[in-house]
């Protein structure tokens, strides 16, 4: 929450600043140290100040309290590092997009600071220079829901000459709430892979003990640099703990809590491996890397839309599109007072797509007489795609394809590991280990 107006009035009549040194006085007991910003966590009656001896403390201020500065913050000129090179080590290219991944604590004032150039974005973890050498650049810095259709085809072009002027791997940092469907479209986007593309985020900031952002950053670097998957892919952590973090495959992946660091599940499908302990281990199948050249094919038609179905949505809430994705319920239907809107729809030419949300499991719109209606009046079957993977999947095929039957030809099959050939029995669990 944030600080009672007092207390910032109170410092501002001081002329007192973050990472100045103060002094506070309160109940014959006296503490003095290094003003920190004040956290949304904190209560709005508390200063923290950073210790001597490198410790955080809270101090409750009421009326009685004193505050005083000691000493002006010093202003630190900004150093540039050299990033090492080894000419024995691969070389992985980072491309900063914004989030809390991108964010480093300045250890003098304890407050987190967004990467704004390369050097800052590589030596946020140095450990990597461990694993790989390092090409760096911020493509944007934007909060994941501010990013859109033009952003994934800048990213798709930056990857693309990345691994064409010779990178083996790419790693992504992304902002978690949206990085499902940058996987998605970079999956439809970049074709020829002659490396992996790996997103990687971070559910909580480095300032905070329980971050994520370090253990995620290196299992990317690991993925990126030693093996041989042409394909996009998303690895977070893969529990609440720091033992191991999870592969997903990029069109198979969902965010599925708010804030814990395991969040990242593979939905109807198995994770593609795990690195633990430094070793990448890969169990299960995926598409191996090419010679290239990558290409970046980022034509996309832009006026789809995702309508949620819920009970009482009237016929006048869906609107006309090119393209239509439809969360429908179960194995995937709506209600039948809708029926009439969808078929007019279609036939004025808009292409609609039904998925479920129930997430996982596969849609079948054979099993009941209002499914099978619903064929009849041209909807497309989902199979078991991710309603964002089937929304990016048509915005692609309405850029590339001219017929409808060619578009439902492409909706309907696997392109790049959306659908699943068959519907797994192990693949219905939240526990991924």
């Amino acid at each position: 929450m944030p600080r009672k107006k007092e207390i910032d009035e109170t410092l501002h009549h001081l002329k007192i600043e973050t990472g100045d040194i103060i002094k506070i006085v309160q109940n014959n007991k006296q503490y003095e140290g290094v003003l920190m910003p004040h956290h949304e966590f904190s209560g709005d009656d508390i200063i923290t100040i950073k210790l001597k001896n490198g410790y955080n403390l809270g101090v409750a201020v009421d009326e009685q309290t004193k505050i005083s500065i000691v000493q002006k913050q010093k202003t630190l000129e900004k150093q540039t590092k050299k990033i090492p090179v080894d000419k024995d080590k691969p070389t992985v290219s980072i491309i900063g997009t914004g989030g809390t991944i991108a964010c480093y604590v300045d250890y003098r004032t304890g407050a987190v600071h967004p990467a704004s150039s390369a050097e800052e974005l590589a030596f946020s973890v140095p450990e990597i220079f461990d694993i790989c050498n390092v090409k760096s650049q911020v493509a944007y810095q934007l909060l994941s829901e501010n990013i859109t259709v033009p952003h994934w085809k800048t990213l798709a072009e930056l990857v693309a000459k990345e691994f064409n002027n010779g990178a083996t791997g790419v790693i992504i940092p992304h902002g978690t709430d949206t990085l499902g469907y940058t996987a998605a479209a970079l999956s439809f986007m970049l074709k020829d892979l002659s490396g992996p593309v790996v997103l990687v985020g971070a559910q909580r900031s480095s300032d905070r003990p329980s971050s994520d952002a370090a253990q995620n950053l290196m299992a990317a670097a690991r993925v990126a640099a030693t093996t041989d998957i042409g394909e996009v892919l998303v690895v977070m952590h893969g529990e609440t703990s720091d033992t191991y973090s999870l592969i997903h495959r990029g069109t198979k992946v969902r965010k599925l809590h708010t804030s814990r660091r395991d969040a990242f599940k593979t939905i109807n499908d198995v994770p593609l491996g795990k690195v633990e302990n430094g070793v990448v281990t890969l169990p299960t199948s995926y598409r191996k890397k090419t010679k290239g050249p990558v290409i970046a094919d980022t034509n996309m038609e832009e006026d789809v839309s995702i309508v949620y179905f819920y009970p009482g949505l009237q016929p006048e809430d869906i609107p006309k599109k090119k393209g239509l994705i439809i969360a429908g319920t179960g194995l995937g239907h709506v209600a039948t007072t809708l029926f009439s809107q969808l078929t007019t729809l279609i036939k004025e030419g808009t292409v609609i797509v039904m998925t479920s949300q129930c997430l996982f499991g596969r849609v079948n719109m054979h099993v009941y007489s209002a499914g099978r209606d619903l064929i009849t009046a041209g909807v497309i079957s989902g199979e078991d795609m991710l309603t964002e993977t089937a929304y990016i999947k048509l915005m692609w095929a309405l850029a590339h394809k001219k017929t409808k039957k060619e578009v439902e030809l492409f909706m309907t099959t696997n392109q790049v590991g959306e659908i699943s050939e068959r519907t797994r029995s192990d693949a219905f669990q939240i526990d991924q280990t």
